[in-house]
């Protein structure tokens, strides 16, 4: 393992929680790792401990097989050979691009120096604006050169803080693509911070949900979209509501009795908490698992709609007040208030709760 994070523990003076509990995870040579989690939830405290930023107090973090940081070890940030990109990306107003890049290789000779920040501008596709300044350049370009700096010394792994909070939110997602282009032809290793979900999706190989100070899962995306291990992962990822519903065992496959109808022939290892008995539970209902049918037998009312370009995300209340949310095509442009059939067409479901009626 490349870059290995073993219970995990940072905190800070005064306050009774961890800022990060006992959080644990790892990323092998090359790989593209994201931490997401809303505010405060204590994934930019882990990135500045990886960065060597902020001292822990229980647990370690090691790269390439040596301790960095532990309670006892502390090894000084400019020492681990880790690049990181901020928020803000911190260009010099005063500097040009190339001069901006080079500002890290005081170690190189002046002719490897330049041949670096040149390898670097062909790398973010920037040569042409080798001599500009970043208030003449747009935001994704800033961002570049942001990226080409922290690569320029050849670092070991890169850290990325949040790197397009500042962009437009339409950008962010090919930018996120482009990003990850560039970090595999430069072959590094990264660690992504975002509140993002598509951010996380289109950078990452594994994905870490963080809440409260702790790692609720870490895993590939599609895992984590079809078989989250908490509830808290389960609602923060994707667009869904918990519904409640009865599990009825037939033999090895169990029938979920859900406000939208009956599922049949589910397989149990579809959900995390395996159902040993009958019982009521709670299903989670995706977006993605309910189809708009003017023929269902079951209605819902249109109480929000959003338009997302091919499609609609559909708020809606069934006539017991339950919520759910549907992607609907968009010329399905029907308004709120009016009432639509929709019918359960689940492949994925995620059942949590499940108490012996």
């Amino acid at each position: 393992m490349f870059l290995d994070v073993s219970e995990l523990q940072v905190r800070y003076p005064g306050r009774d929680q961890a800022a990060v509990e006992r959080v644990r995870f790892g990323l092998e040579q090359g790989q593209m790792g994201v931490l997401i989690g809303p505010s405060g939830c204590g994934k930019t405290t882990l990135l500045r401990a990886v960065a060597g930023l902020e001292p822990v107090s229980g647990g370690a973090i090691s790269m390439n097989g040596e301790i960095i940081s532990s309670a006892d070890v502390h090894l000084a940030a400019e020492k681990r050979r880790i690049g990181m990109v901020f928020q803000d990306y911190a260009l010099f107003p005063h500097l040009n691009v190339e001069k901006n890049i080079a500002f890290g290789l005081s170690q190189f000779s002046a002719t490897a120096r330049q041949a670096r920040v040149d390898e670097m501008l062909s790398l973010v596709g920037l040569t042409s604006a080798a001599r500009r300044y970043p208030h003449e350049l747009s935001g994704g370009q800033q961002q570049r050169v942001a990226l080409a700096r922290a690569l320029a010394p050849e670092p070991l792994l890169l850290l990325l803080d949040e790197p397009f909070s500042n962009l437009d939110e339409d950008l962010r997602e090919s930018l996120a693509y482009e990003l990850r282009e560039i970090l595999q032809l430069a072959k590094i290793t990264a660690l992504f911070v975002t509140h993002d979900q598509m951010e996380a999706f289109a950078l990452g190989d594994a994905i870490g949900v963080m809440n409260k100070g702790k790692l609720e899962q870490w895993d590939d995306a599609y895992q984590l979209y079809h078989r989250p291990k908490t509830r808290f992962a389960a609602e923060f990822i994707g667009h869904g509501v918990f519904a409640s519903a009865k599990a009825l065992r037939q033999g090895q496959h169990v029938v979920l009795q859900t406000p939208l109808g009956e599922l049949k022939d589910v397989e149990e290892d579809l959900a995390h908490n395996p159902i040993a008995t009958d019982g009521s539970c709670e299903v989670l209902l995706r977006a993605d698992d309910i189809v708009h049918d003017d023929e269902a037998p079951v209605k819902a009312e249109i109480l929000r709609k959003a338009f997302r370009g091919s499609e609609f995300l559909y708020t809606l209340r069934l006539a017991s007040g339950q919520t759910v949310m549907a992607h609907v095509p968009s010329h399905h442009d029907h308004h709120v208030g009016e009432w639509i059939g929709i019918r359960l067409q689940a492949d994925h479901v995620v059942v949590f709760g499940v108490t012996p009626l």
